[in-house]
């Protein structure tokens, strides 16, 4: 039995707690949280402690991450110094330099670390990953993620934007789907953004685009805005393009772009081959609590079976490389080397 002890009770933090209440190879020792939170019915029972020092004192074998972007790399450091494995949400730290510190303690120490890459863990996103694949480079990528947010989820975005973008914190699922496909390196980064809202802090924008070019030749755009202005219109586009033909997300049926459930759902692939098209029909897809119960299965299972998680760990920076330097490439208005 692996002890786990769950780090911040937002919206993620509960999905995963939800996850190891209900594996058998799992034991939750404590939850931690600033507040008090506001808990489902099945987490009420388990200790709750006020701040991550209080919680690792339960000598946790697993702690799992799940605060604001700007403590994740000093608590999974902490927390794999305490001698816990660990699982940190996306992205994994706010400077590419954090990211390698982490992932250097996690190698030093022999600790199993992995990134919330959820869309790893989908099968329809897997089956987009190998009819890309299969089709053969280089690639155009076209994708976005727009959500339209009001009230409660307005303010959970604001609350983000304090120290991550649009496209910090969305972008690096979308470039990390980039890498597996072109199995490329990325070479170079340009983007723009727009702060689209007084609600925000002056220096933060809630609109972004990047454009990124790989060592094979593929490029790829991806934008990402939030809040009560942005459009419900194709707020929602992946389309992977080849010299043989492309594969497209056809699921048109989307609800609300802040629709949680709907930002994983695939629903179908079009295969477009220059001889013909095929349309894959996916049924029955993981929604969100599935998806975040297969990561920390992933996890867990990494740890009873001592899995290497080198390139897991090399992705995570990679991507977030990428998405920090488009941040960079639109405050300073120019394009990044990612040489």
């Amino acid at each position: 039995m692996i002890k786990t002890l769950v780090v911040g009770m937002g919206q993620m933090g509960k999905s995963h707690a939800l996850a190891h209440h209900k594996n058998d190879s799992s034991e939750i020792v404590g939850l931690v949280n600033r507040s008090n939170p506001n808990l489902p019915e099945e987490l009420r029972g388990y200790p709750l402690f006020a701040d991550l020092a209080e919680g690792l004192g339960t000598k946790p074998d697993l702690v799992v991450i799940a605060t604001y972007t700007d403590t994740h790399a000093d608590f999974a450091i902490r927390a794999m110094e305490a001698g816990a494995h660990v699982f940190v949400e996306k992205p994994i730290a706010l400077t590419v330099e954090e990211a390698e510190r982490v992932v250097s303690v996690a190698q030093a120490r022999n600790r199993k670390l992995v990134v919330g890459y959820i869309l790893r863990h989908h099968p329809s996103w897997m089956r987009m990953i190998k009819e890309a694949r299969a089709l053969g480079g280089p690639y155009v990528f076209r994708m976005n993620l727009n959500q339209q947010s009001s009230g409660a989820e307005w303010d959970i975005h604001r609350a983000l934007m304090q120290t991550t973008s649009p496209i910090l914190d969305c972008g690096v699922h979308y470039v990390d789907i980039m890498c597996q496909v072109t199995d490329a390196d990325p070479v170079s980064v340009q983007g723009i953004g727009l702060r689209l809202s007084d609600a925000i802090a002056p220096d933060m924008y809630n609109y972004g685009q990047l454009q990124v070019k790989f060592n094979d030749g593929s490029v790829g755009w991806y934008e990402a805005g939030w809040g009560p202005m942005m459009s419900e219109t194709a707020f929602f586009v992946k389309d992977i393009v080849s010299p043989n033909g492309s594969v497209s997300i056809t699921d048109a049926e989307k609800g609300a772009s802040s629709d949680v459930d709907d930002h994983t759902k695939v629903g179908g692939l079009l295969v477009h081959r220059l001889d013909g098209d095929q349309l894959i029909e996916l049924p029955n897809e993981p929604g969100h609590q599935e998806l975040c119960d297969a990561e920390q299965a992933f996890i867990l299972d990494s740890i009873v079976r001592d899995v290497d998680l080198s390139r897991h760990m090399k992705d995570a920076v990679t991507s977030l490389r990428v998405c920090l330097a488009a941040d960079q490439s639109i405050r300073l208005g120019e394009p990044i080397s990612l040489g």
